[in-house]
């Protein structure tokens, strides 16, 4: 593959063709490759707290880099896949990180520009954020257990962001190029990184890069780009290839100048390797899936949520009547409508009580997040008037435009009654999952109330089984594993611990350890949030 047009010869944009075409979504056009990846690196964005389009702009610095260097073709193309998934997997492990560290947006914002091969700077933000919150009394406890555990905790940590980047990224059929170099997301130049401890010439060229040029955007954003050139400089031959640091040292400044001329988004679709792919029929709905997985990864009350709800939705439409194109564009904007949820910390997402009126504006916000993301494609802004929807309600007190139901498309009122049927069913932080009878009357209390609308809610109450008496049919689970298998496994895709697995299914602790290692082995992963990807992938969860 090959680049379609030099980083150098780029020109500034403006956004011509949206302009002209009113500010309205460009009616079907088909979705490249290169408008799926850079959407989810908005995703990742959201993930790290950074402002949108902050990995493509770093994305463009590894292109300009590359050029300068005159490396060939294919390390310039795994460089521009890479830059723009290297994040992929935080979705992963983004549980596991609150749990330690209360906000893990707010960590890893610090990750993107302290210095990631210093296990000093790394303590101290650790410790930093381990202790806040905590009183004087509990902070030498949390510092030891740091110091005696935080390795190995680091090592498990970014294996599962690795593991879980990879699983979506195969998925993704990029090549293995970018899945070679992507598995050394973590690890550093001088042997310091995680999770294999590989150093130098052994990380794979196209990573080095991409770790220079990452941490140099953020902090260049951050401070200025003098102070970014003056980090590289210092972290030479420690943090950063020596000779790509040199590189940018000595032209860096004229990069981030042009940085500043550029749209990102339309640069780096300028700059996607060609051929073009364009994603259509099945292979559009399984990319778009990939991004339904990525988004809920994030939180283990979340695990195929998007999914059930393409699935519930898809089905409550076809007894709606509506057409084939409304059904399909129905089940992918489904897979998508969660996508500003990346933005939410999994201290609100998964926090075991009633949310303050702060945390829940800040989820309020998840709607109009998604809007954003997808309008940067026409091709995906075209199911924004549903995805960006399934929050609004019928007698208009929704959000995040406060539309009542003659003001929304019949496919997002639709949307929205089996996204709120779905979550009731399923367990949450704050509560057990909703048997299926009371989630149905839940569901016709809202009706009654004038918050949902009649016929998609009745829909999809009738798709969901609530007319029908026909008996489930016996389920043979993926995988060769055993029902009391794929029961362990939905509980610990939850991030239960072994102990609250063996108490919720009235097992022995060693006999719910033997079940997960089974599970682990039977499905060939190795982390709780693989093993959670795997279950959404096939339909486990």
């Amino acid at each position: 593959m090959r680049s379609s047009r030099a980083w150098g010869t780029w020109q500034s944009c403006t956004f011509t063709s949206y302009v002209e075409s009113g500010g309205l979504p460009i009616s079907g056009p088909p979705l490249r490759l290169g408008e799926l990846v850079a959407t989810l690196a908005l995703g990742q964005d959201n993930a790290f707290g950074q402002p949108l389009e902050s990995q493509l702009r770093s994305c463009l610095l590894g292109v300009a880099l590359c050029e300068e260097a005159g490396f060939e073709q294919e390390v310039r193309d795994t460089v521009y896949w890479v830059a723009l998934l290297r994040y992929v997997g935080c979705t992963g492990h983004a549980h596991e990180i609150a749990t330690v560290f209360g906000d893990d947006i707010a960590i890893l914002a610090q990750t993107l520009v302290f210095d990631a091969a210093d296990p000093a700077d790394v303590g101290r933000v650790m410790v930093e954020f381990a202790t806040a919150g905590h009183p004087p009394e509990e902070r030498e406890q949390i510092v030891q257990t740091i110091h005696e555990t935080g390795h190995d905790w680091a090592v498990h940590n970014f294996a599962t962001g690795c593991e879980v980047g990879d699983m979506l990224i195969q998925r993704l059929d990029l090549g293995p190029d970018v899945r070679e170099a992507f598995g050394f997301t973590y690890e550093r130049w001088n042997g310091k990184g995680y999770p294999a401890g590989a150093s130098g010439e052994q990380i794979p060229l196209p990573m080095r890069v991409v770790h220079l040029c990452h941490d140099m955007e953020a902090i260049g954003r951050h401070s200025s780009p003098a102070e970014a050139i003056d980090a590289a400089r210092e972290r030479r031959d420690r943090t950063y290839d020596p000779e790509l640091t040199d590189l940018f040292a000595a032209h860096g400044s004229g990069w981030f100048d042009r940085l500043d001329t550029m749209e990102p988004w339309d640069a780096v679709l300028d700059l996607e390797p060609e051929p073009h792919r364009s994603l259509e029929g099945d292979e559009l709905d399984e990319a778009l899936s990939v991004a339904a997985d990525f988004i809920d990864l994030k939180s283990p009350y979340k695990g195929s949520h998007s999914r059930r709800c393409a699935q519930l939705a898809t089905e409550a439409a076809t007894l709606l009547g509506s057409t084939d194109a409304e059904i399909t564009a129905l089940r992918r904007a489904a897979l998508l409508h969660e996508l500003g949820t990346t933005a939410v910390p999994n201290s609100i997402l998964d926090k075991r009580g009633s949310l303050t009126r702060a945390e829940f504006d800040r989820v309020g916000l998840h709607p109009m997040l998604t809007e954003q993301m997808l309008g940067r494609s026409p091709a995906l802004a075209a199911l924004n008037p549903v995805a960006a929807a399934h929050h609004e309600k019928a007698d208009g007190s929704g959000y995040h435009k406060g539309l009542h139901a003659d003001a929304t498309d019949r496919q997002a009122r639709v949307l929205a009654a089996a996204d709120v049927y779905v979550g009731l069913t399923t367990e949450r932080a704050d509560r057990p999952a909703f048997p299926a009878d009371d989630a149905a009357t839940e569901l016709r209390q809202l009706v009654s109330r004038g918050l949902l609308e009649h016929d998609s809610a009745d829909a999809v109450l009738t798709a969901a089984g609530h007319r029908s008496q026909t008996p489930a049919a016996r389920v043979q689970h993926p995988g060769g594993l055993t029902t009391r298998e794929v029961e362990v496994l939905r509980l610990a895709a939850r991030g239960l611990t072994t102990q609250t697995i063996a108490d919720r299914l009235f097992i022995s602790p060693k006999t719910a350890d033997h079940h997960i290692q089974h599970v682990y082995t039977k499905i060939e992963v190795s982390t709780r949030a693989a093993a959670a990807l795997w279950a959404i992938e096939h339909g486990v969860i």
